[in-house]
């Protein structure tokens, strides 16, 4: 069972970066973890970022972090404070750089974070630190009036791909994680149908229909014996979890299933290395995380 005891919070000086803290901070409170924050100086960075005046140099940087911590601290949660001096254009590699200084654990970050990446989609900043380094990284998004939203992480949602190398590198993190937080896991595997096979096998499926149906339907059995055979031993481990087969299509079929079981964190294995770019580009992580309010965590898989 994995263990958070250090969690680093890259922020930007600005308030929708700052909707990491609460889940930083309620994690912190229980896993009675110490919380990192930190701020990189960028060469060449925006005056303004997020409408907000951009932090200009390492004095006006520590100032702010001190305030941060000041909030976070009143919570009983142990900070450490950190400001980058040094005018960096890879601000991703510098947190990678940190994230192996202070011996980080898991990496928080806004979606609407971090201005030193400019207009560049979440998904970039979220690709590099993952496929950089090998940290979990666990994404919050702002609410619409752009202020923290609250975190719990009561009901977990985990979708699982039925494969051994991903979903043992997730699940671990899932047990801490519901553990820690009192939570009820619901273990999800998306089968296709006929109509949402994917890549190479659409084509066969198309000529096949009642083939692929049936193998399908094979697959699905398949899938909810395997589901079952995983919450047994989480359920031994005294976390309360339950088990959900979907049809259709996988990114479809997350989405549906958070919002009907009121999902407060979606927690799923990603590639790093080549697997990562499809994740983001056209795959099920960058639909999930478009059409989702919950917190996501992405756990890296090392193939």
């Amino acid at each position: 069972m994995r263990r958070f005891e250090k969690l680093l919070v890259p922020l930007d000086g600005s308030h929708l970066a700052e909707a990491a803290l609460p889940a930083a901070t309620v994690l912190a409170q229980r896993f009675k973890a110490t919380v990192s924050l930190l701020h990189v100086l960028e060469r060449g960075a925006p005056e303004t970022v997020h409408g907000e005046p951009h932090l200009v140099d390492a004095r006006q940087a520590q100032r702010y972090l001190e305030k941060v911590a000041d909030q976070c601290g009143c919570l009983g949660v142990a900070v450490e404070l950190h400001v980058h001096p040094n005018l960096e254009r890879d601000v991703v590699g510098s947190i990678i750089n940190h994230s192996r200084e202070f011996g980080a654990d898991l990496i928080i970050l806004s979606t609407h974070g971090w201005g030193g990446m400019r207009d560049l989609l979440v998904g970039s900043i979220a690709q590099q630190v993952l496929r950089r380094g090998t940290l979990p990284v666990l994404l919050v998004k702002p609410t619409s009036t752009g202020t923290p939203p609250p975190f719990e992480g009561r009901r977990v949602l985990v979708p699982l791909d039925g494969t051994q190398a991903h979903d043992g590198a997730v699940l671990p993190v899932v047990e801490a994680l519901a553990r820690a937080l009192d939570s009820t896991v619901h273990l999800m595997l998306a089968v296709p149908t006929v109509g949402t096979v994917p890549g190479n096998y659409a084509a066969v499926a198309r000529l096949t229909p009642s083939a692929t149906a049936a193998a399908l339907d094979m697959e699905q059995e398949a899938a909810r014996a395997y589901l079952e055979s995983i919450a047994g031993r989480l359920i031994s481990g005294h976390v309360s979890t339950g088990v959900e087969v979907r049809r259709g299509d996988p990114a479809d079929c997350v989405v549906e299933a958070a919002a009907s079981m009121g999902a407060d964190l979606i927690v799923m294995s990603t590639h790093a290395r080549a697997g990562l770019e499809a994740l983001w580009s056209a795959s099920v992580g960058s639909k999930i995380l478009s059409r989702i309010q919950q917190p996501l965590l992405l756990v890296r898989v090392t193939e």
